[in-house]
């Protein structure tokens, strides 16, 4: 019996990967054929950029009607999320994160905590997201460092913030605090050719697949983010963060959990 539970699990667990993997693929060939059709049509690269001035910072939700506000209202304005990140050391060992993930923002994350690393215990954010190799890279020196993470309530983290969010050892997320995650898109200004797209979106994909496994963060929160477009984003639940390993059992501090 206990060898028929186990083929069953492992079973399971193949079905699952094949049809994460399964969705990746189908993912590349329609962003394939979507951005040669914007090619052809000199239209612009869809996308939702914080930092610019245009454009809303906190998209609508994900439905299939007529697109529904957040869960909350953030807590912070659109003037001070827009901002570059920056960094505020508090109380009881703990460093805010505030502002979009602007390009530089993993450089003077590290210089934060390679000048205050021993008094951090945990990183509170509060972002629109942004740069996803700057967020990849914040994760990974979170992780590496031992801190916990956590999104206050009413604060926002979205779009590349929750990639962040993962690295920590624990990770909270306070009532009414707000997650979600959507497609990732090209902000810049240079325009690649659809193959360069292509070829750019699945590797970007692969990492952000990879470092969130590596995380221990379950399928579902990409698979979910892979289903979004890029101008809105896919609001998470308590239920679905703690499903996906998103948030975890509070513990004191990261350190004292090793």
């Amino acid at each position: 019996m206990r060898l028929k539970t186990a083929f069953v699990r492992a079973d399971d667990g193949l079905l699952m990967r094949g049809a994460f993997f399964g969705l990746l693929a189908a993912a590349g060939a329609f962003l394939f054929t979507d951005l040669r059709e914007m090619s052809l049509a000199h239209a612009p690269l869809p996308g939702h950029d914080p930092m610019t001035t245009d454009a809303p910072v906190l998209p609508p939700a994900l439905t299939d009607g007529t697109p529904q506000l957040p869960p909350v209202e953030p807590g912070s304005s659109p003037e001070i999320l827009r901002q570059p990140m920056r960094f505020e050391l508090l109380t009881g060992g703990l460093l805010k994160a505030e502002g979009s993930i602007d390009l530089g923002a993993a450089e003077r994350f590290a210089e934060e905590i390679a000048a205050r690393g021993e008094y951090v215990q945990a990183v509170s954010l509060n972002s629109p997201g942004g740069s996803v190799n700057d967020a990849l890279a914040m994760s990974k020196l979170i992780r590496e460092k031992g801190i916990n993470t956590k999104v206050a309530s009413k604060a926002l983290c979205a779009s590349s913030c929750p990639l962040v969010f993962a690295g920590g050892v624990a990770r909270e997320a306070e009532e009414d605090a707000i997650l979600g995650v959507h497609q990732v898109f090209n902000a810049g200004q240079d325009r690649p050719s659809p193959e360069q797209a292509m070829s750019g979106a699945q590797s970007t994909t692969a990492r952000i697949a990879r470092h969130l496994e590596e995380m221990g963060i379950g399928n579902g929160l990409w698979i979910n983010a892979l289903e979004t477009p890029p101008d809105r984003l896919y609001y998470l639940t308590p239920e679905e963060m703690a499903e996906f390993k998103l948030v975890t059992t509070p513990v004191a501090t990261a350190k004292q959990a090793d």
